[in-house]
């Protein structure tokens, strides 16, 4: 018997301020549309407005063509409500410059709290090299769609723009 029921992928999720999360969200049907750079730059655009609303700290992230990968770290808000808002501000947002409605986010979210022993450089950097491991790309500085604390002001190459 399956642990999680109606599409929800954790009941009794614990949001703990300053707790630092890898949050991972689906595009529905795994429908590639982040392949488009603009459209990914909405996802973006929403982690930016929690992190200038104090809801979270982005650490670093990646928006693939699929799907999404998030380390932060919690402050003002819970991780349901923070995912709640970054999913529907943009698919507002995508749906609108895309003149299209309907769901565009899979249901749910999977999260997974780091513990302080670990290493957050070695996540992030885990989480960045995905673009490389997926065959995206040679290089990780050739993906525009990702950022990291540990790189703030880094520019890749001159044609690859930082939000």
């Amino acid at each position: 018997m399956p642990l999680y029921k109606n599409c929800r992928l954790r009941t009794g999720r614990f949001s703990q301020r300053g707790g630092i999360y890898l949050l991972t969200a689906v595009v529905k049907h795994r429908t590639p549309l982040f392949r488009d750079f603009e459209l990914g730059r909405c996802v973006v655009r929403e982690m930016m407005n929690a992190q200038r609303w104090n809801q979270a700290q982005s650490l670093a992230w990646v928006v693939m063509p699929d799907h999404l990968h998030w380390l932060m770290q919690l402050e003002d808000a819970s991780l349901e409500s923070l995912m709640r808002q970054v999913k529907s501000r943009s698919s507002k947002a995508i749906n609108e410059r895309c003149a299209r409605t309907g769901q565009l986010w899979q249901a749910g979210f999977h999260d997974r709290a780091l513990r302080q022993e670990e290493d957050l450089l070695a996540s992030a950097r885990y989480i960045v090299a995905n673009p490389l491991r997926a065959g995206l790309v040679k290089r990780v500085g050739d993906y525009p769609l990702w950022d990291a604390i540990w790189l703030q002001g880094y520019q890749a190459s001159s044609s690859t723009p930082r939000p």
